[in-house]
């Protein structure tokens, strides 16, 4: 007889009801991942949004953006951001990363652009939530995006630069978003 047949044939003999004993209780399951409130941080964002923004020409730009939190599962936030005229197709996957102490997002479009950022609540005052890029070395410009003026069914979106630390931020792109099939994203 194997060792372990030996063991299983002792454990039945001393416990004959097959009960489990207090000792040997199952211990207990662990919260979901991601399921504290660092998490739901970046929610308000979670839908499907249209996008109106001036394209710098005098032009009104528009776009459709959809946010997930189910793609990859309740830790991640998917972006899948198009421009109407279809100039820009962009992606982003978004995380609080507990280990770090607050959230990432990596950003790719159609037009080379490659940016990851760092940031939450709080990095802004003005904003509900900002993210800032992660700069590889110091020729990089600063960069960074704002979510303001937050209501259930809007807010604004504006992606800000700067040359050097010292500067003040200029808007390079604000988006006034709506959510998809409200009363006011009908009209845009």
């Amino acid at each position: 007889m194997s060792n372990w047949m030996a063991l299983a044939a002792l454990a039945a003999a001393q416990n004959p009801s097959g009960s489990t004993s207090a000792a040997s209780a199952p211990s207990p399951v662990p919260p979901p991942a991601c399921s504290t409130a660092e998490y739901r941080q970046l929610d308000f964002w979670v839908g499907d949004w249209v996008a109106t923004f001036d394209n710098g020409d005098g032009t009104k730009g528009t776009g459709r953006n959809r946010i997930t939190r189910d793609e990859y599962g309740d830790c991640v936030i998917t972006e899948h951001f198009t421009t109407d005229d279809g100039s820009m197709k962009g992606h982003s996957i978004s995380m609080y990363v507990k280990q770090a102490g607050g959230w990432r997002q990596t950003w790719m479009d159609n037009q080379g652009g490659y940016f990851d950022l760092a940031g939450g609540p709080g990095l802004e005052p003005s904003a509900k939530f900002g993210l800032e890029t992660i700069r590889q070395d110091e020729k990089m410009p600063f960069r960074r995006m704002i979510w303001q003026d937050v209501k259930p069914d809007s807010f604004t979106w504006r992606w800000q630069g700067k040359a050097k630390a010292a500067d003040a931020w200029k808007d390079q792109w604000v988006i006034h978003y709506t959510r998809a099939g409200t009363a006011a994203s009908a009209t845009k």
